[in-house]
């Protein structure tokens, strides 16, 4: 098979896999039933949330594996990691295992957090080195199928088994990234070579863009109350598992067009065709090594030690801590905050929540793919993410995870047992005052990351303002 269709074959099984590695995002869908089930406190519940979260400190792990080791390695390594987190705890759960106590689902769940960086390593390296002049597009437009992540289980838990949602989830979460891996797994590897011309890709982008995007949409209207009301759950998973199945097309074009130009070269032109053909690749070679040339020099190398070093690195540390980390906070509690306002059909809220981030995922590689022929913009998330060692540095990066996790989850914790005297820890609190000042704590950081957002802006236009 020609490396052309192999490369936009190896970014539809990195869509795959983003699509369902995000487990994490839909803990707010069984987090109640969790509680009740393990009988814990709003704080040890909100501890569990963190140590998902904290699975990626040990991340870097994944980098260095991915250094060393074969990436399809490294996938297996990480469904494993996730089917044995997420296992247990479905064996716990459905009584299958009697004897375990809060910290083995505490250390589990960190070992199920953990998984997630293995599969995401793999994803970035591959996309990165495959698309390595449209990086920015290609790890942009992947990354966001995994904000569609809680939106894909809730509709596969309410078509199989709306009644024993807790389960249904923890159960998915353990088998699903194990057997989309080992489909993905032939399919998501490097490519020798780039071959695809920069005309050809920005075509490809242009039509995955378009898919994309209807996806999305699709994504948020089967989860408002008006469609969910007249399609069923069955109809609407069979929606979102075709547009899954979309992207496909453009491997499949690209084939399609390979046969039909080789056919007519044998058929017509064959020893003049075969000439010019020869002469425009050596032409689109040449521009595309000019360009990814031009490209490589707005990028620092640095290592470690170095990028924690730099002011732009912490500034860039912390617009995440202050942005997408809260972010992360308030999905995490999403399931109590819907619970404290009465709100019964917590996975559809889930859902729209995703649906939602999906397309915040996805806005800033689809306006850097429109408007990167016209203006340079500055990109502190391509600058890290092309950072090497990549794998390694970017591990780094997502450390604040957790520690947001920890912080912004444990005073959210504390404010919704003050509001709502929770002398028996296990008491729920019920009304608006159980998250009211959370939210404006929240909404302040986020100011605050705006600001440092700003800042880096300012500083890396410079950079890239001397650089052009």
């Amino acid at each position: 098979m020609p490396s052309t269709t192999l490369q936009w074959l190896s970014l539809v099984g990195i869509i795959w896999l983003q699509a369902i590695i995000g487990t994490n995002t839909n803990f707010p869908t069984y987090s109640s039933q969790l509680k009740q089930l393990l009988s814990i406190s709003q704080v040890q519940l909100n501890n569990l949330a963190f140590a998902s979260d904290a699975g990626k400190l040990f991340g870097w792990f994944s980098g260095l594996a991915s250094i060393y080791l074969p990436l399809w390695l490294v996938l297996l390594i990480g469904s494993t990691l996730g089917l044995v987190g997420y296992g247990v705890q479905y064996l716990y759960i459905t009584n299958q295992i009697s004897s375990l106590s809060y910290w083995h689902v505490f250390l589990l769940t960190f070992l199920a957090g953990n998984s997630i960086c293995w599969i995401n390593t793999v994803c970035y390296v591959v996309t990165i080195r495959n698309f390595f002049s449209d990086r920015e597009v290609a790890v942009g437009m992947t990354t966001s199928y995994q904000g569609l992540s809680a939106k894909i289980y809730a509709n596969i838990v309410d078509a199989v088994s709306p009644h024993k949602k807790a389960s249904a989830f923890i159960f998915l979460n353990s088998l699903l990234p194990v057997i989309v891996g080992l489909i993905a797994a032939p399919l998501v590897r490097e490519i020798d070579e780039e071959v695809t011309s920069p005309k050809h890709t920005r075509v490809g982008f242009g039509v995955m863009f378009v898919i994309t995007i209807s996806t999305g949409i699709y994504a948020v209207l089967s989860s408002l109350q008006f469609v969910t009301s007249k399609v069923s759950s069955l109809g609407t998973l069979v929606g979102i598992l075709v547009t899954l199945l979309l992207p496909l097309l453009v491997p499949l074009s690209v084939k399609i067009k390979e046969l039909q130009e080789n056919t007519e070269k044998v058929r017509i032109y064959h020893f003049t065709m075969e000439e010019n053909t020869t002469s425009e690749e050596r032409v689109e070679n040449e521009v595309k090594e000019g360009e990814v040339q031009e490209e490589v020099g707005i990028i620092e190398e640095v290592g470690v030690k170095l990028m924690l070093r730099r002011i732009n690195f912490w500034l860039y540390f912390f617009v995440y801590f202050f942005g997408a980390t809260v972010g992360l906070v308030y999905l995490n509690n999403l399931g109590q905050i819907a619970e404290s306002r009465g709100c019964s059909n917590i996975s559809s809220l889930v859902s729209l929540s995703s649906s939602f981030g999906f397309f915040g995922r996805l806005m800033p590689s689809l306006m850097y793919y429109f408007y990167r022929g016209k203006c340079r913009i500055s990109r502190p998330a391509s600058m890290l993410a092309a950072m090497v060692p990549m794998s390694v540095n970017h591990n780094v990066v997502v450390a604040n995870i957790p520690i947001g996790s920890l912080i912004f989850g444990y005073s959210a914790a504390l404010i919704y047992r003050k509001e709502g005297h929770e002398h028996d820890e296990h008491v729920k609190c019920m009304g608006m005052e159980c998250y009211r000042n959370t939210f404006i704590m929240w909404g302040s950081f986020c100011f605050l990351g705006t600001l440092l957002a700003l800042i880096l802006h300012a500083r890396t236009r410079k950079f890239f303002s001397q650089k052009q």
